[in-house]
């Protein structure tokens, strides 16, 4: 961990290699999640990018998989990411979640969250989750609307082990929240979207309303 109480490494990893299964059911031709317009029309993608970079986060994992080479270059020029590839992006998340996360465990990380492409959060939220960590430093910091939990979570780096060791038969993050879950702290936040992941068509229609 850094030693410097005025300076903290918390990165991202943003998941953007699924395949967008449910979202195409009916309508093949729909692109992949991350390509999806947003506010200001913006590609999914880059506007997560764009609110993580706002949000204070750095360094930025992108994880790809699915239609690699078409999210890459929606990627935005603006913010400097680490964009890799997962070839093992059909075998499930987890595979994505350790893809992203070896490049920065390699070197002192004090935290990192993890969210999903579809998933979309502003920047205000982001950053409150990382000022609430900063503020206490808890293993587990996870947004909650009424009362709900919510995603994305931050992990205190010291969990990047346990987060590696994760995979699809032992419930991939969920087991280390259950794990962790006395050493774990709800942020109260207003974001409408905190309970919002973009499974189908519908869900993301709703979800540009909220937005």
């Amino acid at each position: 961990m850094t030693t410097d109480p005025n300076h903290r490494t918390i990165a991202a990893v943003l998941l953007a290699a699924g395949e967008s299964t449910r979202m195409r059911e009916g309508d093949a031709e729909l692109p992949s999640k991350a390509l999806l317009p947003w506010k200001g029309g913006e590609p999914l993608i880059a506007y997560q990018v764009h609110a993580l970079h706002e949000a204070g986060y750095d360094p930025i994992v992108v994880v790809l998989g699915h239609e690699a080479e078409a999210v890459a270059a929606a990627l935005p020029e603006d913010v400097e990411v680490n964009a890799l590839y997962n070839p093992r992006y059909e075998q499930g998340r987890t595979w994505s979640i350790m893809a992203g996360l070896l490049p920065i465990a390699s070197y002192e990380t004090d935290a990192v969250l993890i969210i999903s492409v579809d998933q979309p959060r502003s920047a205000a939220m982001l950053r409150a989750l990382r000022e609430r960590w900063m503020d206490g430093e808890p293993f587990i910091v996870v947004p909650s609307l009424n009362g709900k939990a919510g995603h994305p979570p931050l992990f205190d780096g010291t969990l990047i082990p346990e987060l590696l060791q994760t995979n699809e038969q032992t419930q991939g993050l969920r087991q280390v929240m259950l794990n962790f879950a006395d050493k774990r702290v709800f942020l109260d936040v207003d974001d409408p979207l905190t309970l919002t992941n973009l499974n189908t068509h519908e869900d993301y229609e709703a979800a540009l309303r909220l937005a």
